[in-house]
């Protein structure tokens, strides 16, 4: 069984079928098929989206039709941490 973060209450979700665009959490009525919660919702990149198809979407905390939704992973990305980071800058900016 899969499940979703709500961006929203930021509780996990689970999903026992395909996330239809009226679902909502069951914990704050938010909806769950919105930008936020999506795989490509990335607010660095062009349109807050990196998947270079999607069409734009003006309201990124409101249910869509995005055919490339994909709900975000409530497992930790790999790679690096914060403090991995934060060691590589320090190493690159060190002065001998």
């Amino acid at each position: 069984m899969s499940e979703v973060l709500c961006f929203h209450c930021k509780k996990k979700v689970p999903l026992l079928v395909a996330l239809g665009r009226k679902e909502e959490c069951p914990f704050c009525r938010w909806d769950l098929h919105v930008c936020r919660n999506c795989e490509f919702f990335d607010s660095q990149s062009y349109n807050e989206c990196r998947e270079p198809q999607a069409e734009v979407v003006r309201e990124k905390e409101r249910a869509n039709f995005c055919d490339y939704f994909r709900p975000r992973s409530t497992e930790p990305r790999a790679g690096k941490t914060a403090a991995d980071l934060l060691a590589a800058a320090e190493a690159l900016f060190k002065k001998n």
